[in-house]
Order: structure tokens, then sequence, then C-alpha cells
């Protein structure tokens, strides 16, 4: 037992090190399901302005190196002012064998880091040399590979779909948060996720249980290059453990609010806020009217007890159910939906209260899937409908007839112990 916690006792503080150091500690000791390689772009030194603002490897000859007081500077063409450096802080120095400027003079190299701008000048700053790999001279990266992604409601009818994506969590330790006990994503596991996902094929995609946006966007990048999800969209939300709503669209989106900072009453004499988010995000067709996607993930029952955390999901719901209230106050025409894991059936009293009544009432076309397809959570023994997309009156005037469907699967076919839900909807 002593020699147990000896072990857990270097391990929490190899763990915390590494944090102070600025790395990433792994939180598993095994392989991570997507390697932080994975989906970096290889490219040539000349086409950095076309990924500014994104991670890659750069590939060039340095013919220029030099350093200041402050700077090493590394650089792949004579007209250094106007085209991409390589520059590592002074600061830094110490982390290389010799001096970078002598390191590297001369040499192709292929370099790790984002493309950033400083004075309007393109730049990968660089503090290691694990960053910086020497390379034969005559490296050339492979160009880039032509990918055809699907288009976005071609037919100017909407795909909307909503996944629970159960932990959708990397291999990384986030000190902030509470994601130990959280083991990652097996790679089957994404590959699960990734195929269902491709099924649904929607183009505005609704997920919960992301652990954060650069495992997302790795996920899209690696897993789903050809479905053009052009635009991630997440917050980070109020879960311990770190797990947030977000969204994946073909169609642009414009304004996104979080309502994570929202007070509101649950019971007797607790105020809380929303346990995970209410993500909202305007989606704007070219040629076709604006709508609002609300992404929920109710409080938890926690082991199928329904009186667990209904407080807090009936606050939870009150709160949503006042926010739309005041947008159809104010126009009553508004298209919205709210869709994700509200953590109760239809009939219970938080989807009632969410729902409302009278003409504002939202609208659930899941009627129209049989009885013994109505299955959301398909973990037994608790195997139920617990995902929605509920619509506002006015977008409910849009739904294409019979397009209701839930995606039938279990916990290894689909990657998830949720199954998806879609609609359709027209756009004009």
């Amino acid at each position: 037992m002593r020699g147990l916690q000896v072990a857990v006792a270097v391990l929490v503080a190899t763990t915390y090190a590494a944090g102070l150091r600025g790395q990433e500690a792994p939180r598993s000791l095994g392989v991570p399901a997507l390697d932080r390689a994975e989906g970096v772009p290889v490219i040539p030194w000349r086409d950095a302005a076309a990924y500014e603002g994104r991670e890659v490897y750069v590939v060039g000859k340095v013919v220029r190196a030099r350093q200041t007081k402050t700077m090493a500077f590394l650089n792949f063409d004579l007209d250094y002012r106007r085209t991409l450096t390589v520059a590592i802080r002074a600061e830094h120095w110490r982390n290389f064998p010799q001096p970078p400027h002598e390191m590297y003079a001369g040499k192709t190299i292929r370099v790790r880091g984002w493309v950033t701008r400083y004075r309007n000048q393109l730049e990968v700053l660089v503090s290691r040399p694990e960053q910086i790999e020497v390379v034969s001279e005559d490296t050339t990266p492979p160009p880039p590979r032509a990918v055809a992604t699907r288009p976005a409601a071609p037919d100017g009818v909407l795909t909307l779909a909503t996944f629970n994506v159960e932990n959708l969590f990397d291999a990384y330790d986030d000190p902030y948060r509470n994601d130990e006990g959280t083991p990652p994503k097996p790679r089957a596991a994404l590959e699960a996720v990734a195929r269902t996902i491709r099924a649904v094929d929607a183009d505005v995609l609704a997920l919960e249980e992301i652990e954060n946006r650069g495992c997302l966007e790795q996920f899209n990048r690696v897993l789903l290059p050809d479905m053009g999800y052009a635009h991630v969209v997440l917050f980070e939300g109020n879960d311990v453990r770190g797990i947030d709503v977000a969204l994946l669209s073909r169609l642009p989106v414009g304004p996104v609010t979080s309502y994570r900072h929202l007070r509101f009453g649950a019971g007797a004499d607790q105020t809380t806020g929303f346990q995970r988010d209410l993500l909202r995000a305007r989606i704007e067709p070219p040629g076709a009217p604006a709508f609002d996607v609300f992404v929920v993930h109710l409080k938890s029952k926690e082991g199928g007890d329904e009186d667990t955390g209904i407080d807090i999901r009936m606050g939870e719901a009150r709160t949503v159910r006042g926010i739309l209230d005041g947008i159809l106050s104010e126009d009553p025409q508004a298209r919205f939906v709210v869709c994700g894991d509200f953590n109760d059936t239809f009939e219970s009293r938080p989807l009632q209260v969410l729902l409302g009544s009278g003409p504002t009432r939202l609208r659930s076309f899941h009627e129209e899937a049989p009885p013994d397809v109505r299955v959301t959570y398909n973990r037994p023994p608790h195997r139920s409908m617990i995902d929605f997309v509920l619509c506002s009156p006015a977008m409910a005037a849009q739904y294409v007839p019979g397009s209701f469907r839930i995606l039938p699967g279990t916990q290894e076919s689909l990657g998830s112990d949720h199954n998806p839900v879609v609609v359709k909807f027209r756009l004009r």
C-alpha cells in the first residue's frame, strides 16, 4: 500500500511539474487515441499566409540567420521583411545546445508551430529544439490532399441533428479541470463516432460532452475532413470535468452567445447556474433567413434516480424558457431550435416547463417515430428518450414532414451511449 501511495505521489508531482513548465502532461499511460501531430499540415514556407492562425509544419531552407539582443531569426528568403520568419526569444536560447542562428544557418528544416502575425509580418515562434528538425535539402512537402467536401443544404433543405458523443476527451491533463478520472476516448470509439456523424450527414450538428475546442477541432480535421464542417463552435462551460456543448456547421455562423455566467434559483434555498452551458449560435444561410440553435445539456440524474438533480434541471428549464419567452415576445416569428441532451423524458416536469404552453409552445416531432425506436439513451437498463430537437412555432412551420429520425445503435456501434436525433427544415 505504501508503495502505491508513493507511486501516486510521484505521478501527481510529475503531472504538476509538467503543468508548471507549460507542457501538457499525459493523464493516461496508454497511447493517445489521436496523436498531437495528426492532422497538422506540412507546408512549404511560401504557403504560410494561407495557414495564418493554424498550427503547421513549415519546410524550407534557412538562407539568412541572425541574432539580436532579444531575438534569433531564421529566414527562408533574403526579403525577410515580407516573408515568413522563424523567431526564438532570448529567454529560450538556453534550451538549445548552441545558438539557434548558428545551429540552423544554411540548413533545410521542418518547423512545428503556429503561424501568427507580428507587426504585419508572418512568423512562427519557437521555444524548444524539438520544434525544429533538420531534413535533407531535397525534402518537399507533399501537395495538400484535395478533399471534396459535402455541400451545405444543396436542395434548400437543412439537416440538423444533436448527438451526445460521450466523453470525447483527449489524453492530456488539464490542471484546471477534474478530468483525471475520465480516460481518453479510444481510437475505435472515435472512429465509430465519426462513422455515426457521417451517417447522420447533418448540415448543423449540436454536440454534447466535448472536452475542449482543440480536441473537437482535431477530431474534425482528422476524422471528418470531407464533411465540410468549416465552423467549430465551443465555449468553455461550467462542468467540473470539462465536458462542454458545441456545434459543427457547414453553414456560416454569426454571433454566438454563452449563458454560463447566468445565475438562477434551483429549489428552496439554492442558487446555481447551467451545469454545462446554454450555447446559442446564429446560423446564417446565404439567401435565406437566419435562425438560432440553442444547445443544452441539462443536469444528469446520476445513476438513473428520477429525483436526482430535479431541482437543478427545473431551474435550468425555467431559465431557458424565460430566455425563449423574451425572444418570442419581441418577435413571435423568431426561428430557433433548442436541442441537446435534456437528461429527462418528454413527459417530465422540466421538459414540459421548457416546452411551454399556448401559441408559443415549442414543437417536437418525435411522435413521428414508432414508440419502439424512441430511444436516445441506449445503455440498459435505462434505455429512454432524453435527447430532443424542439422548435419555435415559426421554425416548426419549416419542418419537413416525416423527416424526424433517431439513428439506432449501441455504445459499441455508435461510439456513444446516446443515439443521434435528426430533423430536416426548409430554409426558405
